[in-house]
């Protein structure tokens, strides 16, 4: 498939999988303490209020997460990138840094990290384009259509599609500024937490690739685990 001809819509995926119309509660809203699973090469939306904590489990070990966050009620501000590194002069959180909007303001903050802290804030998400530049023919499951169908999913529709943090991705820069694609060091049942800063509504994708190494050596996408908390009162 090639829609490069195509007029761009930030909020059209270029094929469909059950991330379209499947949630992991109604409207994205989890019951506090109660784990749900995000299904292998499938994204979810979950909406988090300013003050919860918002645990990702890799539970198996070596699950890249794709990881997007919109201000609630304002697709147009999100967690970014580009504008996290420079305020963290750092190209990788740990644990106690704010992760800002492309307003530059603390949407979530990086509580804690059981994993040796190895995530990647360089690289897009996958789309179809990337799998045909890798040379696969038809349509394959990205993480691109994941976010886009699980916002819409909960009645969203972005208009862009910001670079993710990519959880558990092993992308490091060598020398010479070389890129390298390797597995992740995570291992199985390492987990991040969040704690939000703002309502926000964060999208969490099972990246599908499988033709890269970057979802372990045996390149096997598999699930992930959300779980949410509410601080004491």
């Amino acid at each position: 498939m090639d829609t490069r001809d195509t007029p761009f819509d930030a909020a059209r995926p270029d094929g469909e999988n059950p991330s379209a119309h499947q949630t992991l509660a109604e409207d994205g809203r989890l019951s506090p303490n109660t784990t749900y699973t995000i299904p292998a090469r499938q994204g979810r939306a979950m909406r988090v209020k300013k003050g919860e904590l918002l645990s990702v489990i890799n539970r198996d070990g070596s699950q890249i997460g794709d990881f997007w966050a919109f201000v609630e009620g304002d697709c147009n501000e999100y967690l970014s990138m580009e504008h996290l590194r420079p305020t963290l002069r750092r190209i990788s959180p740990r644990p106690g840094d704010a992760l800002v909007t492309n307003r530059r303001r603390p949407i979530l903050t990086l509580v804690e990290d059981s994993s040796p802290g190895v995530h990647d804030t360089l690289v897009a998400s996958c789309d179809i384009h990337r799998y045909a530049q890798l040379g696969y023919q038809g349509y394959h499951d990205n993480c691109t259509d994941n976010l886009r169908m699980a916002l819409r999913a909960i009645g969203l529709r972005p208009t862009s599609v910001p670079c993710p943090l990519n959880l558990w991705m092993n992308t490091p820069v060598i020398e010479g500024g070389a890129m390298e694609w390797r597995p992740p060091v995570s291992t199985k049942g390492d987990h991040v937490l969040f704690r939000a800063e703002m309502d926000a509504v964060v999208v969490i994708s099972c990246c599908p690739m499988d033709l890269l190494p970057i979802n372990g050596e045996d390149a096997e996408p598999s699930a992930l685990e959300v779980k949410l908390h509410r601080e004491p009162e």
